[in-house]
């Protein structure tokens, strides 16, 4: 999905470090962020320990002093950088991290940056409201679930899917009147029949009140949101029902989303960090540590809670094959 937000900009970088006098400068630009880092001569032989979000740098310049200029220069859609909505802005959050230890020890610098920017009008693609998919109501919320094409801009002309590629499932709730919205999958299921029985046989995708268990097995994630009020999590396809009709049940939660909870959030795990990592806000992914054992129910807390504002979603049927045969197959969309 390609922006082009041509919109003033404004830098918010929030130094946390002890390390004192840091010479950093960040530019926010028109879809990309560029960084240049000034480090001393005795951090130069470690520059490969040095992070923008999960990306390494691009270039290195040597100084006559023996320090030098590290640069980073990347799409605000690389490097897992967060993207939130606030209101009216677009906020891009990540942080330079200095790594010169091996994990678990945790990072000597760390220096977090925002980049914020005016919502343009539209930002929610139109051709997502309301047309095909799931659409369920619930009061005066409207929830959607629908399969997403590859370039993640309408629905899905196909239900075929080969096995091992993504599926991206998104799922909405239409605010209306409401208070502003923070869409979550609580637990998602994939099952053969189109409703759970006590008997049925189910794949687990998301558990534990919002953990994506899938991303522990393959490679699926959560993408970065454009809208608190919608959510998509990029399903690599798996073998469970192969060649059979599939249907992924979810239970979707419409939540505050100035209140994020270890029983209201969406959090998936990151490999090459072996850790999990809350999507909203990364620095409070200590939300997320439960996922390993068991996200206990607690006292239900705010008001949308107490009003139950939530669905069991259905979407499906979708056909998963082996890429030899799913040429001999025909959509049934």
């Amino acid at each position: 999905m390609v922006m082009h937000l041509n919109l003033g900009v404004l830098i918010v970088a929030v130094f946390t470090s002890t390390v004192a006098d840091a010479d950093i400068t960040v530019d926010c630009k028109n879809g990309s962020v560029s960084v240049t880092w000034r480090i001393g001569a005795e951090v130069v032989p470690y520059a490969h320990r040095l992070f923008l979000g999960s990306c390494m740098p691009l270039h290195m310049s040597t100084l006559p002093t023996g320090d030098a200029d590290v640069e980073f220069d990347y799409n605000l859609n690389d490097c897992k950088i967060t993207r939130m909505m606030k209101r009216k802005r677009l906020v891009y959050k990540t942080a330079l991290t200095f790594r010169p230890y091996p994990k678990p020890q945790p990072a000597t610098f760390t220096y977090p940056i925002e980049c914020v920017y005016k919502r343009p009008d539209g930002w929610v693609p139109p051709s997502l409201y309301p047309g095909s998919g799931v659409s369920e109501g619930r009061g005066e919320l409207i929830f959607h679930m629908a399969l997403l094409n590859e370039e993640l801009t309408a629905i899905a002309n196909t239900n075929i899917i080969p096995l091992g590629s993504f599926m991206p499932i998104w799922a909405a709730v239409e605010q209306k009147s409401h208070q502003p919205l923070l869409l979550l999958m609580e637990e998602c299921v994939a099952a053969t029949t189109s409703e759970l029985q006590p008997d049925s046989q189910v794949y687990p995708i998301i558990t534990n009140k919002g953990c994506l268990l899938d991303s522990i097995r393959g490679n699926s994630r959560f993408l970065p949101r454009y809208h608190t009020s919608a959510l998509t999590v990029y399903l690599q396809s798996f073998k469970f029902g192969l060649g059979e009709e599939v249907y992924i049940h979810c239970k979707l939660v419409a939540w505050d989303p100035e209140v994020l909870t270890e029983n209201r959030k969406a959090c998936h795990y990151l490999k090459e960090n072996e850790s999990w990592e809350l999507l909203d806000d990364p620095n409070r992914s200590t939300l997320c540590s439960c996922c390993d054992s068991s996200c206990k129910s607690r006292a239900k807390r705010g008001i949308i809670e107490s009003q139950g504002l939530g669905k069991n979603a259905v979407l499906g049927p979708l056909i998963i094959v082996d890429h030899s045969e799913s040429k001999d197959r025909k959509s049934l969309v």
